[in-house]
């Protein structure tokens, strides 16, 4: 009696699990395809931009040294005004080539009283050549002539040089720029050639900022520009981001494209060039270049309709043909404001999902409701006009 009751408790739990499933299963093909935000997909132009780490390096900078020995009497310049080519810097006491000078001016003038004498006993030797005057004597008087000669332009040399000396005693800017805090006082003594500047004049404008980049990340873009994946630009040009995360305006014109790769880090140095009227930028600041090396066809996924799997592929969700919805998995090639650059993998006019992604799986019967993504990274649904001219 007992076996009876049990074999019939068994049939009775068979019966209600296959009713519950067949409940279930009616319920799930009642129950209407779920409402989701679409958006639809097309190729387009994407520019193809590079984030590079950079630092700002001066357009021109001098170390200030000078040029003769002297005791410092006179600063000349206010630190951090501005400075013209030839402005002066320093006046250095010039009281020992002021006497230079005179002592060249006088050597000068001796000599140039003697040339006109030694040109005359020239002149006289060679008319009375061989009435009074020996072949000898006619030779020595050339030689004199042309000691004579020699002598005034050592003379004049020597002058030019200690006239050139004593306009070194005041040190002037070679470039424009502005001037740090000088690095001597007055009454210091300084040497010609020492190794220690007395001050440095930058310029800031424009500055040049250098940045690095992955020797392999430019055999890739060479590969996508010779696969015709990338259109180049004709001209690079950057932008800059600074240290508060701001966007700086202006943009940055290429210098140099970099010749050699690092050994130790594998990257070579790319210099851009940026006007900077407002001296935001100093030399030695770190920043994030943006280099726009040019475009490529390629759809744009927004971010909050994407999740990375585990092996770092995109996988999106899309209507299917029959109305479920369809997982993709997709490559990137780097992001575009808040998307994701694909190229390949999905077709023109392809429904995207964006909503309701928590409770996605693949095959579920949904309902596309045509939104778009405002700059807050939110949807909205879209007027009726315009979802009908998306669907189209």
């Amino acid at each position: 009696m007992k076996r009876h009751v049990s074999a019939r408790s068994h049939l009775g739990l068979a019966l209600l699990a296959c009713l519950s499933t067949a409940t279930a299963a009616m319920a799930q093909q009642e129950a209407p395809p779920m409402q989701v935000g679409t958006i639809t997909l097309e190729r387009q132009a994407v520019p193809r931009i590079v984030t590079l780490p950079g630092r700002a390096v001066a357009y021109q900078q001098v170390d200030i040294r000078p040029r003769v020995g002297g005791v410092v009497e006179e600063i000349l310049y206010t630190p951090g005004a501005d400075l013209s080519v030839g402005d002066p810097l320093f006046r250095i006491d010039d009281a020992s080539y002021r006497a230079s000078v005179a002592a060249a001016q006088s050597d000068l003038a001796t000599a140039q009283a003697n040339l006109p004498v030694a040109q005359s006993a020239k002149d006289r030797a060679e008319q009375l050549a061989g009435r009074g005057y020996t072949e000898a004597e006619v030779d020595s008087a050339r030689a004199s002539l042309a000691e004579a000669q020699a002598t005034l332009d050592a003379a004049q040399a020597a002058l030019d040089y200690a006239q050139t000396e004593l306009s070194w005693t005041t040190i002037t800017s070679p470039i424009e720029g502005v001037a740090e805090v000088a690095s001597v006082s007055v009454g210091d003594l300084v040497t010609s050639g020492q190794s220690d500047a007395l001050t440095t004049v930058t310029r800031l404008d424009p500055i040049e900022v250098e940045m690095l980049e992955a020797s392999a990340r430019m055999l890739e873009l060479r590969q996508e520009i010779a696969s015709g994946t990338l259109e180049q630009n004709p001209e690079l040009e950057a932008r800059l981001l600074l240290e508060t995360g701001a966007v700086y305006e202006g943009t940055g014109r290429l210098v140099s494209p970099g010749n050699t790769v690092s050994t130790t880090t594998g990257t070579f140095t790319v210099r851009f060039r940026f006007d900077n009227p407002d001296r935001m930028i100093l030399p030695g600041m770190f920043l994030r270049g943006e280099i726009t090396v040019g475009t490529i066809n390629a759809f744009l996924v927004p971010q909050r309709a994407a999740e990375r799997s585990n092996s770092g592929a995109l996988t999106v969700y899309v209507v299917g043909a029959d109305g479920t919805s369809e997982q993709v998995t997709l490559n990137e090639m780097g992001a575009y404001e808040n998307a994701w650059i694909v190229p390949s993998g999905l077709d023109d006019g392809a429904q995207l999902i964006v909503d309701g992604l928590k409770s996605m799986q693949p095959g579920l019967p949904v309902s596309p409701v045509a939104v778009e993504i405002d700059e807050n990274g939110l949807t909205q649904d879209l007027p009726a006009a315009a979802a009908s001219d998306s669907g189209n």
